[in-house]
């Protein structure tokens, strides 16, 4: 797999525009896997705006919950390593944006179906004492 790896990218490299050589032969450019890993993420972020769409009965609080804890622990790596990886950053904080707002619609759901089962059932309650 490497050579073909090495055999595609010598045939690219006399192809790349001079204006695009140094994104290109950046050490997180699209030579690297630095590059070609944030950009699979983002389709876990779109995954993650789509579900906006499902009722919040149906979200998982696990899986907003790693996404959400993925996306703050990864930005943060992204951040110290060297050299920093601006383009990592963005994926996973927007990754780690998408969890936690799953993670809001689920409690903000769950807060209502309980405030309306202390409505329902206090009347009942009053209603048996009399």
């Amino acid at each position: 797999m490497s050579a073909l790896y090495r055999l595609i990218i010598t045939r690219l490299d006399p192809l790349v525009p001079s204006r695009y050589q140094t994104f290109w032969n950046h050490p997180a450019g699209p030579k690297t896997v630095h590059f070609w890993a944030p950009t699979v993420k983002w389709a876990l972020v779109i995954a993650g705006l789509a579900d906006m769409a499902r009722p919040p009965e149906k979200l998982s609080v696990r899986q907003s919950g790693a996404l959400a804890a993925t996306g703050c622990i990864w930005a943060r790596y992204c951040l110290v390593i060297i050299p920093k990886n601006y383009y990592l950053f963005s994926v996973n904080m927007f990754l780690g944006t998408t969890g936690f707002i799953q993670l809001t619609r689920i409690y903000l759901h769950q807060k209502s179906l309980n405030a309306e089962q202390i409505a329902t059932n206090t009347p009942a309650i009053e209603d048996a004492k009399n």
